[in-house]
């Protein structure tokens, strides 16, 4: 009867993940509570999952992915991708090995996340469509999460599964002769040919190009500390890969409209530029100018070490509209500095403080940290936090990497387990300031902890009552006649259907007893089938919907459903191929 309940639960489950108007976390504490209702998980049990270890290793991985964009490395390889060329194919391809590479060690949506932008900008630039570079990294970046204990959710669930079987996990590494055969040819497979079976398509707008965001205005201030102070303004171009245009130069209060290029940059010299975002805060790095906005807020504010700068766009409903910011002395009595200005389709004339805001302008705001959101908001301002602009950051790349590899040496040299050393690396980038206190919290993808803490004794109950064995079984008389790799085959096309419809934690969570079980039953190591179902549950390259990458770039790319299907497909072929020898190669039977 319990058997039943439970198999019962899992397809109403399965009909919830697919149906997708319930999200995934909520779906998970439903079959949770069914189970507890009708007695097979008992109350006393029903939240342990919370504390398994895959849990905190998960929230862990991810605190240590954001800390280490923050770091700045991101930014760093960011403007080293940016100098590839013009070529696509080998566009697609760099990107794709910096996000398989990045996916291996943080996780994978945000690297796909992180490269994404300079993705959409490189297409941009180049006049390709982004239809054709963001599925092939967004597979990348499920690609590169395979490789390493710490790259995706299920490889960190597939090791404590081992764990509670024989005592001892999966390592660091474990995953790595599989997942970097399987990662090499799906990133081949996807930049030389896979691209070429997609559509080309104009994307579709996202929430912040909705406001049709154009180039900054913004002023520039020649400091002691400018690396072109004495230096003209066409030396100012050549100093800076960022594309920048001088509108103007202040001099002694005095505005120079279209300066000469050949003008020597005095210091306190202010050099009002039109930028894109990104490239702002490129230009302020290569040369060391200032934003004229961003003076110092008094030293004894509460507050006034954590300064951030915010993007916002200006509301119908706006207090600022039809004045400008001297008028409204928005520092004095906001507490808020202006550093830049955009506005749809005009070009703005006047001193950046004395611009008249209108609807639709977008502006860089300065303010104290915990503060800043409030005042935006106060003001009839939607901040635009999903940009992700931040300028003015120390770059702690260093002292990140240190930390964090520290933490990877701890869990390969056996001293401690990976939810403790990723946990200490974790509290140690916020404690050193690398991540603000703030986004650590909120770096943590809550709903796919939630549904791992909640899907994890639903997955004990599929084992504890039989049903496990009893899938097994069925797997196995089907499998009669057919020799143990054919087996392994079944299993692993099995998991990578389910990952393609639901969250590839939970497929996990449900797959592994049934893999565990089959192998008991023939006498077989469970390590090829655990493999197996690891391999299978990165898979999800058929929908949009089985994975969070893939939901990602849809909008972006102007994909359909059906276009995943495209390059999807032959990869999930490919990978069978390749994954089913090279697994029993690396994990004999």
């Amino acid at each position: 009867m319990d058997q039943s309940v439970v198999f019962i639960t899992l397809l109403l489950v399965l009909g919830l993940f697919a149906w997708g108007r319930i999200r995934h976390d909520f779906v998970a504490f439903i079959a949770l509570f069914v189970l507890v209702i009708a007695g097979i998980v008992s109350p006393a049990e029903a939240f342990l999952g919370f504390g398994h270890p895959a849990v905190v290793t998960v929230a862990a991985v991810l605190v240590i992915g954001k800390a280490l964009e923050y770091s700045g490395l991101v930014d760093l390889l960011g403007k080293w991708v940016m100098k590839v060329g013009k070529g696509l194919l080998l566009q697609i391809v760099v990107l794709s090995l910096l996000v398989a590479v990045a996916s291996a060690f943080m996780n994978n949506v945000g690297a796909l996340a992180i490269m994404m932008p300079i993705a959409i900008h490189m297409a941009r630039k180049s006049g390709n469509p982004p239809s054709y570079i963001l599925m092939p990294i967004a597979f990348a970046s499920l690609l590169g999460g395979m490789t390493t204990l710490i790259g995706t959710p299920p490889n960190i669930i597939i090791a404590t599964f081992r764990a509670d079987e024989t005592g001892e996990a999966f390592g660091m590494f474990a995953f790595s002769p599989v997942g970097v055969a399987l990662a090499i040819t799906g990133i081949a497979f996807v930049s030389l040919l896979g691209w070429r079976l997609l559509p080309k398509r104009a994307a579709r707008k996202s929430e912040a190009e909705l406001f049709d965001i154009d180039d900054y205005i913004t002023e520039l201030e020649v400091t002691k500390e400018s690396k072109i102070k004495g230096k003209n303004i066409e030396a100012l171009y050549k100093a800076s890969d960022a594309e920048v245009q001088v509108l103007g130069l202040v001099r002694n209060n005095k505005r120079i409209h279209a300066p000469d290029p050949e003008e020597v940059l005095q210091l306190k010299d202010i050099l009002i530029i039109e930028t894109e975002a990104a490239d702002l805060k490129t230009f302020i790095e290569d040369t060391g100018m200032k934003l004229v906005g961003g003076k110092k807020f008094r030293k004894d504010a509460e507050g006034s070490k954590k300064i951030a700068i915010t993007e916002a766009v200006v509301m119908a409903d706006s207090s600022l509209i039809g004045r400008s910011a001297a008028d409204l002395r928005m520092r004095s009595r906001h507490g808020i500095n202006l550093l830049a200005v955009a506005r749809r389709e005009k070009r703005i004339r006047r001193r950046l403080d004395h611009v008249i805001f209108r609807v639709g302008d977008v502006l860089l705001l300065q303010g104290r940290e915990h503060l800043l959101n409030d005042t935006i908001t106060s003001i009839g301002c939607l901040p635009l936090a999903r940009r992700g602009l931040r300028i003015g950051y120390k770059t702690r790349i260093p002292l990140a990497l240190g930390i964090f590899f520290t933490s990877v040496l701890l869990v390969i040299t056996g001293l401690l387990p990976v939810q403790v050393s990723f946990a200490m690396a974790a509290v140690a980038l916020v404690l050193s300031g690398v991540l603000p206190v703030k986004d650590m919290y909120t770096s943590i993808d809550w709903p796919v902890i939630v549904l791992l803490g909640a899907m994890i004794p639903v997955g004990t109950a599929l084992e504890t009552t039989g049903g496990a064995a009893s899938i097994a079984g069925i797997i196995l008389d089907v499998g009669s006649s057919m020799p143990a790799w054919a087996i392994l085959t079944i299993i692993l096309v099995v998991t990578m259907f389910l990952s393609d419809i639901i969250n590839n934690a939970a497929t996990v969570v449900l797959m592994a007893p049934i893999a565990i079980s089959v192998a008991n039953t023939l006498g077989y190591s469970i390590d090829p089938f655990l493999m197996a179902v690891a391999v299978g549950g990165s898979c999800a390259f058929l929908t949009p919907i089985g994975h969070q990458s893939n939901t990602l770039v849809m909008g972006p790319g102007g994909y359909k459903f059906t276009d995943y299907w495209r390059m999807g497909l032959p990869l999930e072929v490919i990978i069978v191929l390749i994954g089913v020898p090279a697994i029993l190669m690396v994990w004999p039977l």
